[in-house]
């Protein structure tokens, strides 16, 4: 039963944190802020795992690498 509830709560994870990079990306377009992270299997898997801070995780790495405007 234990690992039936976390596999869920990883695909949840996983699901609202694929919503929330795609949110992102759009409000980053919207503003002009070139910080777009790609929705693969690398970045649902880091949402799915970590969590909220899985995905602050990924746009701190787009932003240390540079973040150019358009």
């Amino acid at each position: 039963m234990k690992l039936l509830e976390t596999v869920i709560n990883v695909l949840l994870r996983a699901v609202f944190g694929g919503i929330g990079i795609y949110t992102l990306n759009s409000i980053f377009q919207y503003a002009g802020i070139r910080a777009i992270v790609g929705i693969n299997v690398k970045t649902i898997a880091t949402a799915g795992i970590l969590g909220l801070p899985g995905v602050f995780l990924l746009y701190g790495i787009m932003f240390y690498y540079g973040v150019r405007t358009y």
